[in-house]
């Protein structure tokens, strides 16, 4: 049995915990509202920053794009233009699908033992529903809170804010991104921890930020739902921050103070964990390049010159030892 998740869980806990003892018993609001959100800024915007850097400047030699499709060749054989481009247009087209609708995880399958020796393959489609799911609430969230730190807020964030709360039950609003983005959360969890090949292979570090966001979400909807939050303070503490005028609101409650340090403590972590590919992926060598290597020629650059010796020199220092020792030549 992996344990891993536990240790992820305890340090979510304590992280809880720091926040909650730090606001509630030490008086340090100005710490985790406006010294930890600033340091997490920082480290994000350098992480995030040199990390790209850092890949955008390795070199990539060969074309080395993943293909699933016929490549294009000769006129009369049908090429597949989103799996195998060989245009800069098939490419975006194929990484605007691969972005928006991860189109190579709904191809997904998994091998399993059927009656102990039969082997199966099926098709993983909950695996591709659990991650758009995840994926689009979590964008959908986190660009509707973008309203705490504008004024007055743009026409599409408060569009989207309708749409996203079009379901009313009452009030407060119920916004279904909230609701979509821990249940994802949770099915992602409980596929890692129920299914043994990815239970047996899955590390403390893949946990980790999966209890952090599922931190994020439950005090997020605690705090609207459940423990009333002065949503006017909370703005004047966001637009305090981004407007550099920091201010501390004496009505804001410590639960968003906990809210706000596991938001800071996911943006510090973020450069360093499995979740940069959220940049990686716009400069995978694998999914950005055109597979057109039947039509130009791909040199390495690393290449360097090589001397040479070519079979006539070869045989023009050898031709007598050759015919003595009876050896074919093709200069007598």
């Amino acid at each position: 049995m992996n344990f891993k998740y536990l240790y992820s869980l305890i340090l979510v806990i304590a992280l809880f915990l720091i926040a909650y003892a730090g606001v509630e018993m030490a008086g340090m609001q100005f710490v985790f509202g406006i010294l930890v959100p600033y340091a997490a800024v920082v480290i994000f915007l350098w992480g995030f920053i040199s990390k790209i850097l850092c890949w955008a400047n390795s070199a990539v030699p060969f074309r080395i794009p993943t293909t699933a499709g016929q490549q294009k060749s000769l006129d009369w054989i049908r090429q597949n233009k989103i799996d195998n481009p060989s245009t800069t247009i098939g490419v975006v087209v194929r990484m605007a699908l691969e972005i928006l609708t991860f189109r190579s995880l709904f191809r997904n399958t998994k091998m399993a033992l059927h009656k102990g020796a039969k082997l199966i393959y099926s098709w993983e489609i909950w695996l591709w529903v659990g991650a758009l799911a995840f994926h689009w609430a979590f964008f959908t969230t986190v660009t509707r809170h973008l309203r705490f730190f504008t004024d007055p807020v743009p026409f599409p964030i408060t569009l989207l804010e309708k749409a996203d709360s079009f379901f009313q039950v009452g009030l407060p609003l119920v916004f279904q991104s909230g609701i979509v983005l821990l249940a994802a959360l949770l099915f992602l969890f409980l596929r890692r921890l129920l299914e043994p090949q990815v239970r047996y292979i899955s590390l403390a570090a893949d946990y980790f930020p999966l209890f952090l966001l599922i931190g994020i979400a439950l005090s997020g909807i605690l705090m609207r739902y459940f423990i009333k939050t002065d949503v006017v303070a909370a703005k004047e503490l966001a637009m305090g921050l981004v407007t550099f005028q920091p201010c501390i609101p004496e009505t804001v409650g410590s639960i968003f103070y906990i809210h706000l340090f596991l938001v800071s403590t996911l943006l510090a972590y973020f450069p360093f964990s499995k979740l940069m590919h959220f940049g990686g992926v716009f400069l995978s060598p694998t999914r950005n390049q055109a597979n057109n290597t039947r039509m130009q020629r791909h040199v390495n650059p690393w290449n360097y010159p090589v001397n040479t010796h070519t079979y006539e020199e070869y045989e023009d220092e050898f031709r007598e030892k050759m015919i003595d020792a009876g050896l074919p030549v093709d200069k007598e």
